[in-house]
């Protein structure tokens, strides 16, 4: 797992379906970068400048700023600033992440992700405005950090299946349920802390993810206008001609079964059409890979090697 992990990362934007990977990566070089010019302006007497410039990424709690840097309600949720805060939300994200994947896609997990950081800001920015005891910091209060869109993939991945267990040290197999219980009541007892905004967006996050998964079994998919801006800009990047996919010997994502004699007689000369292809990778996106059955991975097997 541990090589497969790091192949993974390092070729997230190589491959499609891939979200968790591409989230993971987005994080770690945004850091890396906000990281490298923060020494280098702090060394060279810039220490103001480079506040100046992470200051429009964050995300502000007056209402009049937020109208000046409206890109700030997506990119605050990939900015960090402390490496112990990018490591437990990446870790997080990462164990959670991998099970939501696998019970509702890359594209969902994706939408998950980027809602949650959307409900965490506005709850933040509402509390700010109108309760009273936030309101004095309101002109000085900006947040970052992935913690919100961390919170509801968590949470997300607790109402999908909240008795898988995780091995914890010291505490040996907890249900992920009560994994999710814990931090919300953790990030509900200090909503008036020190760290009071990101806790209120905590919230809002962890709220985001139980409602997305539930109106998500009852038919009705809240991420779909993410999704069709992913989509967008998907096209917009990319084309795909041909379809082209590549099997790795070592830590494969999946194992695909031989087909058997009769099986091969029977599916002798059936035309696979770039239309059925087409719907496979939408099963795929939408459903992840093990969704397909032994004839659709047969087609998809045999048209990537024409």
């Amino acid at each position: 797992m541990y090589g497969g992990f790091w192949y993974y990362l390092k070729n997230a934007f190589n491959h499609k379906d891939n979200s968790l990977y591409k989230i993971l990566a987005i994080n770690i070089l945004v850091f890396a970068v906000f990281l490298i010019l923060r020494v280098f302006l702090t060394i060279g007497g810039g220490s103001g400048l480079y506040k100046s410039i992470i200051s429009y990424l964050m995300m502000p709690a007056a209402i009049e700023r937020i109208i000046t840097q409206p890109w700030s309600i997506i990119t605050y949720m990939f900015l960090h600033e402390g490496i112990l805060h990018i490591l437990f939300n990446m870790l997080f994200l990462y164990w959670f992440g991998l099970l939501v994947q696998e019970f509702i896609g890359s594209r969902k997990l994706a939408n998950l992700y980027i809602l949650g950081g959307i409900s965490g800001a506005l709850l933040y920015v509402i509390m700010y405005n109108f309760a009273p005891f936030f309101m004095e910091q309101r002109d000085i209060a900006l947040m970052l950090g992935a913690s919100a869109g961390v919170y509801a993939v968590v949470v997300g991945a607790a109402t999908l299946s909240p008795n898988t267990t995780f091995n914890l040290i010291l505490l040996g197999p907890v249900r992920i349920k009560y994994i999710a219980i814990f931090y919300v009541v953790i990030a509900f007892a200090n909503s008036t802390g020190s760290n009071a905004g990101g806790e209120l967006a905590h919230l809002g996050g962890a709220a985001l993810g139980y409602f997305y998964i539930t109106l998500l079994r009852k038919g009705t998919d809240l991420g779909k206008p993410v999704q069709a801006v992913g989509l967008f800009f998907e096209k917009l990047f990319s084309t795909r001609p041909n379809v082209k996919v590549t099997y790795r010997k070592k830590n494969p994502p999946y194992r695909s079964e031989p087909l058997k004699k009769e099986d091969k007689k029977t599916n002798a000369g059936n035309a696979t059409t770039q239309e059925e292809i087409d719907k496979i990778l939408d099963k795929i996106a939408e459903k992840g890979y093990d969704s397909l059955s032994k004839e659709e991975k047969r087609k998809l097997f045999e048209y990537s090697n024409k």
